[in-house]
């Protein structure tokens, strides 16, 4: 349990699922009174969801942080933070049933969260994630909770781990894989022959003119005689 002599502790969470569902991790950190982190965890979740990986993280800081200090959550999830913010007491009061009846998502974790939350004073602050300049601590938990959800490993402070590393450039845990063109190849040469449009060089040194037959070899376009050569010598 985390317990800082300080007025309020401020602190940022953040989950990661690559392919929501797909391997999850979450993170927080806390920082000191020039918002420098000072202590972090994170840990992996197997396969789980975008939302399930930002709600454990906020229950695993909330669980950390003595519940006698005053506590300043910033979150880059709009869903996590509303759910235990706005739509909590009307789940409660529909008997965890969403507005339209069914039955609310992730009901275990709201519910362990709403109990960690009774009687303490916790400011939840939005912070756009992914931003020039942006939140330094949001920024923190993101790379944690995106190495987690990578290699499925836990780590933190009291670890011993080295900070998390940038995220990769581009990359989103919703993100499609590109895909990768393979191109049949072949060391030895092609038999076509065909007419050279515009005069040239071939690899032997010798020019060729447009019109005179060139084949492919293995340095470009050149005398059919030279790719013969080439070819008998591989």
């Amino acid at each position: 349990m985390i317990g800082l002599m300080l007025e309020r502790v401020v602190a940022a969470c953040d989950g990661a699922s690559k392919g929501n569902p797909g391997p999850a991790g979450w993170a927080w950190v806390v920082a000191d009174a020039e918002e420098t982190p000072t202590r972090w965890e994170a840990g992996p979740l197997g396969r789980a969801t975008n939302n399930i990986a930002e709600l454990t993280a906020l229950e695993r800081l909330l669980t950390a942080v003595d519940p006698d200090v005053p506590l300043e959550v910033r979150m880059d999830s709009q869903y996590a933070m509303k759910a235990v913010t706005t739509w909590l007491p009307g789940w409660k009061r529909n008997g965890w049933r969403t507005a339209a009846g069914k039955p609310v998502a992730n009901q275990e974790l709201v519910v362990r969260i709403d109990k960690l939350l009774e009687g303490r004073s916790v400011d939840f602050r939005y912070v756009p994630a992914h931003q020039v300049d942006g939140d330094r601590l949001n920024d923190f938990a993101d790379r944690a909770a995106s190495q987690a959800a990578t290699v499925q490993e836990p780590a933190g402070s009291e670890l011993g781990s080295p900070e998390p590393p940038p995220a990769p450039a581009g990359g989103t845990a919703s993100a499609k894989p590109r895909k990768t063109v393979r191109r049949a190849t072949s060391s030895r040469t092609s038999s076509r022959t065909i007419k050279a449009k515009f005069s040239g060089r071939c690899a032997c040194g010798r020019p060729y003119a447009a019109g005179e037959p060139i084949a492919k070899n293995d340095q470009g376009w050149g005398h059919p005689e030279c790719r013969t050569t080439a070819s008998a010598g591989a």
